[in-house]
C-alpha cells in the first residue's frame, strides 16, 4: 500500500515538472513586415496574387462597392470570415513561408500557432478528433445504459442497484456537450464559440472532480454530497461568469482546468492505488493514461506540416482514454450491482 502512494506521488510529480516544462514563443503578429502585409490586404483586397471575396463587402454582408442588392451568400458569412480575418491568415501563411525559407523558427500569433486551414476549419484535425472522441463516448454511454437497465437485475421499483447511476448519465451528457462545443470551436475560433467551449469545458471539469470524489470515497449520505458538491460548483460558476461577463482569459482558462484536473487525478490516483475493486487495473491504467495525456496537453510545439499541434495530438489521446473510462464504469457497474444484491439476500 505505501508502494502504491509512493508511486502516485511520484507521478504527480511528473505532472509538476510538465507544468514548468512549455515551450515559449515570440508573437508573430507584432511583426512589422506581417502587420503592414495585412493594412496593405485590407485596403487592396489581395495578398499577392490571392484575392479575397469578403473584402468585396462589409461585415453586415453588404456590398461595398456594387449594387445595393447584393449579398454575400449566408453560408459563406455564418463562419463570421470577414475581410479583415482572411487577410491575417493569408499574410500569416505567407510569412511563414518566407521565414521557413530564410531558415527562421515558427512563431506564434495572437498566442496560436499557424494551423493551415481546410475548407475554412481552422484547426481539421482537433475537430476531426473531437467529433471521433464524440462518438467514442456516446458508444460508451450506450453500451453502459444497456448493461445496467437490460442485463443486470433492477429493484422492484425498476431502478438499477448501482448508485451512482445517475452520476454517470450527468456525465455522460456534460462530457459529450464539452466536445461538441470544442469541435464547433476549433472549427471557427470567435468570441462567441470561445465562450461556449470554455464554459462547457469548464462545467465537465468540475463535474468529473464531483463524481471522482463521491464514487472514490463511496459517498452515499444526500448531506455529504451537498457539501462536496456545493463549493466545486460555486468555483465553476465563479469562472464562467468571469470569462463571459469581465474578462475572456484564456491564460487564466488553463490554469483553472489544469488545477480542478490535477486534483481529480490524485483523487483518483488515490483510490487506484489502495482499492481491492476487482478491475482496478483499469482505474490505474486510466489514472496513468490520464496523467501522461495531461502532460500532452501541456506541451506547446509548432505544428507539424502546419496540421498538428499538440492540442491535435491531446485530442487523440482522449479517445482511448474515453473508451477505457466506460469499460471501467461497466465493470464498476456489475461489481456494485452484485455486491449489493448479496448484501439484499
Amino acid at each position: 500500500m505505501a508502494r502504491n502512494l509512493r508511486r502516485v506521488l511520484l507521478i504527480v510529480a511528473v505532472v509538476s515538472w510538465c507544468l514548468v516544462s512549455t515551450l515559449e514563443a515570440s508573437e508573430g503578429d507584432a511583426d512589422p513586415l506581417y502587420k503592414s502585409c495585412v493594412d496593405q490586404c485590407q485596403k487592396t483586397g489581395c495578398v499577392g496574387d490571392n484575392c479575397f471575396q469578403h473584402c468585396k463587402f462589409s461585415a453586415d454582408g453588404k456590398a461595398i462597392d456594387g449594387p445595393w442588392y447584393m449579398q454575400e451568400p449566408l453560408y459563406l458569412r455564418w463562419k463570421q470570415w470577414d475581410c479583415q480575418s482572411d487577410c491575417q491568415y493569408e499574410c500569416m501563411m505567407t510569412r511563414e513561408e518566407e521565414r521557413k525559407r530564410n531558415g527562421e523558427k515558427p512563431t506564434k500569433y495572437f498566442g496560436k500557432w499557424p494551423l493551415k486551414h481546410v475548407y475554412g476549419i481552422q484547426e481539421p484535425l482537433s475537430v476531426a478528433f473531437s467529433a471521433l472522441d464524440l462518438a467514442i463516448q456516446f458508444h460508451g454511454w450506450v453500451s453502459y445504459f444497456i448493461l445496467v437497465y437490460y442485463n443486470l437485475p433492477l429493484q422492484p421499483n425498476r431502478k438499477t442497484y448501482y448508485e451512482y447511476n445517475g452520476l454517470l448519465h450527468i456525465y455522460a451528457i456534460i462530457v459529450m456537450n464539452s466536445l461538441f462545443w470544442s469541435g464547433v470551436c476549433h472549427s471557427r475560433d470567435v468570441a462567441l464559440t470561445e465562450r461556449l467551449d470554455y464554459s462547457s469545458a469548464t462545467v465537465l471539469a468540475g463535474f468529473s472532480l464531483i463524481l471522482a470524489i463521491i464514487r472514490s470515497f463511496s459517498i452515499h449520505d444526500k448531506s455529504a454530497k451537498v457539501m462536496v458538491t456545493v463549493p466545486i460548483l460555486a468555483v465553476v460558476a465563479t469562472h464562467i461568469l468571469y470569462l463571459n461577463f469581465y474578462n475572456l482569459d484564456e491564460g487564466l482558462h488553463r490554469k483553472v482546468i489544469f488545477g480542478i484536473g490535477a486534483v481529480e487525478l490524485v483523487v483518483w490516483g488515490v483510490w487506484a492505488a489502495l482499492t481491492s475493486h476487482p478491475s482496478k487495473w483499469k482505474l490505474r491504467a486510466f489514472f496513468v493514461s490520464s496523467i501522461l495525456t495531461m502532460c500532452l496537453r501541456m506541451l506547446d510545439f509548432p505544428p507539424y506540416k502546419g496540421y498538428v499541434d499538440a492540442h491535435a495530438l491531446w485530442r487523440a489521446a482522449g479517445i482511448p482514454l474515453s473508451y477505457l473510462w466506460w469499460s471501467f464504469a461497466c465493470d464498476d457497474a456489475v461489481f456494485r450491482t452484485t455486491v449489493l444484491l448479496k448484501k439484499s439476500k
